[in-house]
């Protein structure tokens, strides 16, 4: 029975990279065409979506997601949410109605094919160097100004140690929305981590839930709040996670 269930395993993950490339094939003219010019980034944005929607079900996955909040159209938000799984990207990008661009880990731009895409639509980072934090950081600022939206992850890392609830949260996400005025969307991903954690031989088909918080607005405060805000997300995502957990 070991066997087969590891079989099951490495077949089921060998299935996920295909399913992945086979749909960036399938859209590949639309999505070229989608990225030669920058206004056209909400063209490629749907297109995601549909990639998006695409590998969660052929991998047996299907969102439930509670929302306590609406997004409005032509508003710019900030997302966040807990980071465990590589699907916590598709589940992102369902989940959200209006056009938002992911800031990323630069290591993903190595992936064939998806690469390719990821470094020409998203802001990447090499959280080992300030140069390109900095970097980053403005060109948040510029896609924030197009009136779209930003994604981030910020645990920055997904732990490495399974047994961790929820990392400590990063500045970055909260400083930029402060900054911009815009919302803090929180939200809880319950089963990400059950269903394709990164230990390779794990995870299985089922339902992926997620919760979209009510929004923390940043209007009218300033940076010198920026503390007290990442800790209310903190917490918001913590209180829920652990509620799931006992």
């Amino acid at each position: 029975m070991k066997f087969v269930n590891l079989l099951f395993w490495l077949l089921w993950r060998i299935w996920f990279y295909i399913v992945l490339a086979s749909i960036i094939m399938l859209l590949f003219p639309l999505l070229i065409i989608s990225i030669l010019k920058e206004e056209w980034y909400p063209f490629f944005f749907r297109l995601a979506q549909l990639w998006a929607w695409g590998i969660l079900y052929a991998m047996g996955f299907y969102p439930k997601i509670v929302r306590e909040q609406e997004f409005k159209k032509g508003e710019s938000y900030m997302l966040i949410a807990n980071h465990t799984s590589m699907t916590d990207v598709m589940l992102m990008l369902i989940i959200a109605k209006n056009p938002f661009v992911f800031v990323g880990k630069k290591e993903l731009s190595k992936i064939p094919l998806f690469g390719f895409f990821y470094k020409r639509t998203c802001i990447l980072v090499d959280r080992d160097s300030p140069k390109s934090r900095m970097e980053v950081y403005q060109r948040a600022q510029k896609r924030l100004n197009q009136g779209l939206s930003i994604c981030i992850f910020p645990e920055g890392l997904v732990p490495e140690d399974e047994s961790v609830i929820l990392a400590d949260f990063k500045d970055g996400a909260f400083r930029l929305a402060i900054e911009h005025q815009i919302p803090i969307v929180p939200m809880t991903f319950y089963d990400n981590k059950k269903r394709f954690s990164y230990t390779f031989f794990s995870g299985s088909p089922g339902i992926m839930r997620a919760k979209v918080h009510e929004f923390i607005p940043t209007a009218g405060f300033t940076v010198d709040d920026k503390k007290a805000i990442r800790d209310k997300a903190w917490d918001v995502i913590y209180k829920e996670l652990n509620k799931e957990n006992n």
